[in-house]
């Protein structure tokens, strides 16, 4: 029997009850477990479906678990989970009746460690076949890896966003909660997941049932895919000055080939003087010093999420030459780039390690 992927079913007037459950299910999903995967969002996500369930008072949504040998896979927090299925298996129900109506890729931290051919394969073949594919957290960028993204509107963790924009520039990448691009799902994690999530038991089921599982959730309101996934520069910076957020936000997009003070004088008309004075009062520095601060942090994530060579991070990052970029960096990290390379391998290491023992 094929999985009915239809939206027939509504709820606007109560959930069916128990005793009068529908016999067919509406989606059957895979999640694809990626080592290190980050436990909160695939939580969330799973969970969000099975309170649906609960509310509908039928299996609605059947999940599995899956990974590349079918053996169980270590989370970011140290658990592991075991699985249903391998990918050999997925490939085989791609052409039966186990075939799911979706594929999540669960990752998490180092996720630009895991490159596999054969799970990029998997994943063309998913999604030429019609079968929806997303991601949670980081899975936006083993989806890229596949050739996916190429054109698309995706969604992945701000920390994670530098890394992934200069390592796939074509894919269109927000710091959005969520996008959703034709049959294409990528959500940033954390509880974005759940936000994802309710967006499609929306599309099924209609308003009523998304309340009601935000009721059993506790969650106050559901978020718009495109709110912001961090604070807001007033809220994490703790400033309210409006003009010393306006050059924050001037600064933090213009990284790779930084303006001058004239520049940005001239953007927001105020005098050179005015700008410096201001920087000290909030922010205890000068514009140039926050600026350059602004610059190593991206830096530092690039060094830490991404594989791309020291030279190119400088660059990147607005740096005229690597030597340059290398003494800034340690005067404000107390290490080189260089360094701070090396330690990430060894964390690596140590995490596989870790993993087999």
């Amino acid at each position: 029997m094929h999985h009915n992927f239809t939206r027939g079913m509504s709820i606007r007037h109560g959930a069916p009850s128990p005793m009068n459950k529908p016999q067919v299910t509406k989606r059957t999903l895979v999640f694809f477990l990626v080592p290190h995967f980050t436990m909160l969002p695939f939580a969330a996500a799973v969970e969000t479906l099975r309170i649906a369930n609960r509310m509908l008072g039928y299996p609605a949504y059947e999940w599995r678990l899956a990974s590349t040998d079918g053996e169980k896979v270590h989370s970011s927090s140290g658990i592991a989970l075991e699985v249903n299925s391998s990918l050999a298996d997925e490939r085989r129900h791609l052409g039966g009746e186990r075939r799911p109506n979706m594929v999540l890729i669960c990752s998490g931290v180092y996720v630009e460690e895991f490159n596999n051919k054969s799970v990029n394969a998997f994943l063309r073949e998913t999604y030429n076949r019609g079968v929806a594919v997303g991601s949670l957290c980081t899975g936006a960028h083993v989806l890229a890896q596949a050739g996916l993204l190429n054109g698309k509107r995706c969604a992945i963790h701000w920390e994670n966003l530098p890394g992934f924009a200069e390592a796939f520039p074509q894919a269109e990448v927000y710091a959005d909660l969520y996008e959703v691009d034709a049959n294409l799902y990528t959500c940033a994690g954390g509880t974005a997941s759940l936000d994802m999530m309710l967006n499609l038991i929306g599309q099924d089921f209609g308003e009523t049932l998304v309340n009601r599982v935000c009721e059993q959730q506790l969650t106050d309101r559901v978020r718009n895919p495109h709110d912001r996934q961090r604070l807001p520069l007033r809220a994490r910076l703790g400033v309210q000055n409006a003009k010393v957020l306006q050059i924050i936000e001037l600064m933090e997009s213009s990284l790779a080939e930084p303006l001058s003070l004239i520049e940005i004088a001239d953007d927001v008309g105020l005098s050179r003087r005015q700008i410096e004075r201001l920087f000290r009062q909030e922010m205890g520095r000068s514009p140039a010093r926050y600026y350059l601060e602004i610059r190593l942090d991206r830096a530092r994530h690039l060094l830490v999420q991404s594989s791309m060579p020291v030279v190119e991070v400088a660059v990147a990052c607005g740096f005229v030459s690597a030597s340059h970029f290398s003494k800034c960096y340690r005067e404000v990290y107390n290490r080189s780039p260089q360094q701070e390379r090396a330690e990430r391998k060894l964390t690596m290491s140590t995490l596989r390690m870790g993993a087999v023992a």
